[in-house]
C-alpha cells in the first residue's frame, strides 16, 4: 500500500516518532521498581551507546546522571516517563492523527485504481474514531483481565554490590536488540562489537526512515520492491534475534 509515500512522508516519519518514543517509555519505566531486574537492565543499557567513539561515554553520564546508577538516575527516568515523554508524545500524536485526517488511509492498489466516486471510504469522524477507539478498550479490557490472574511481581530488593543475577534479560520488546549486540560482541570481543552493533542498528532506522525520499513512484516499480524486501528483512532478522535471545537463556 506504500503508506509513506507523497502527500503522507509526515505521517510515516511522525509515526516513527511515535514508535521511539512508545520504546522510550517502555525503557524509562524499567528502573522505577528498583528490583534486581530494574537495577541491571538500567545499568546495561546506558552502558550501551559508551562504546560509540567520542560521545558515548559522555550520553551514558548524561542519562544516569554520573558514572553509575544511583539515585539521580531513578529522579531522571522518573521525570522522563511522567513528565517529558508525555509532553512531547501528546502533541505529535495529535498531529499525526491529523495527517491522517487530511490525508486518509493509504488504499490498496485494487481501490486506488477505481475512479473517487467509486471508492469505499467511510468518515473520519465519528465512523473511523470510534472503531478504533472501540479497539483500543477492547485490547485494554483483555489487558487488564490477564494481569489481574497473572500480577507483575516485585525482586529482591537491588544490590549495586551483588552480581547480575543468572539469565537476566530484558523483555519481548528488546530482545532482538539484545540478542544482537551479544552476537556481534561474540564475533567482534571488546567495544568494537557493541559499537558495530549499534552502527547497524543506526543505519537501518536512518535507511527506514529515508524511504519516502527513496521509494517514489518509478517505472517497473524497482525501488518499491527494494523498500519491501528491506522491510522483510529487518522483520525477519528481529523474529529470527528475538528467538535467538530466548533459546540462549535455556
Amino acid at each position: 500500500m506504500k503508506a509513506y509515500r507523497k502527500p503522507r512522508e509526515f505521517g510515516w516519519w511522525s509515526g516513527m516518532t511515535l514508535l521511539a518514543l512508545t520504546l522510550l517509555f517502555g525503557f524509562s519505566d524499567y528502573l522505577l521498581p528498583m528490583d534486581d531486574l530494574a537495577y541491571f537492565a538500567t545499568k546495561v543499557g546506558p552502558e550501551i551507546p559508551a562504546a560509540l567513539p567520542i560521545v558515548g561515554a559522555l550520553m551514558s553520564d548524561i542519562v544516569r546522571g554520573g558514572p553509575e546508577v544511583n539515585d539521580a538516575t531513578i529522579q531522571r527516568f522518573f521525570a522522563l516517563r511522567v513528565v517529558i515523554l508525555p509532553l512531547i508524545y501528546i502533541p505529535i500524536l495529535a498531529f499525526h492523527l491529523w495527517l491522517v485526517q487530511k490525508h486518509g488511509n493509504a488504499l490498496p492498489p485494487s481501490e486506488e485504481a477505481k475512479p473517487e466516486s467509486e471508492r469505499r471510504s467511510i468518515p473520519f469522524f465519528p465512523d473511523f474514531f470510534s472503531l478504533d477507539l472501540g479497539m483500543w478498550l477492547i485490547a485494554l479490557n483483555g489487558l487488564s483481565i490477564l494481569a489481574s490472574p497473572y500480577p507483575w511481581q516485585l525482586g529482591p530488593q537491588a544490590d549495586p554490590l551483588a552480581p547480575a543475577p543468572v539469565g537476566i534479560h530484558p523483555e519481548w520488546r528488546f530482545m532482538s536488540q539484545f540478542q544482537a549486540l551479544k552476537v556481534f560482541g561474540r564475533r567482534f570481543p571488546g567495544a568494537a562489537g557493541e559499537a558495530l552493533g549499534i552502527s547497524l542498528f543506526t543505519l537501518a532506522i536512518v535507511v527506514w526512515a529515508l524511504i519516502p525520499l527513496y521509494d517514489t513512484r518509478t517505472a517497473g516499480g524497482r525501488r518499491a520492491q527494494m523498500a519491501t524486501y528491506f522491510g522483510y528483512f529487518a522483520l525477519l532478522g528481529m523474529i529470527m534475534f528475538s528467538v535467538g535471545g530466548y533459546f540462549d537463556l535455556k
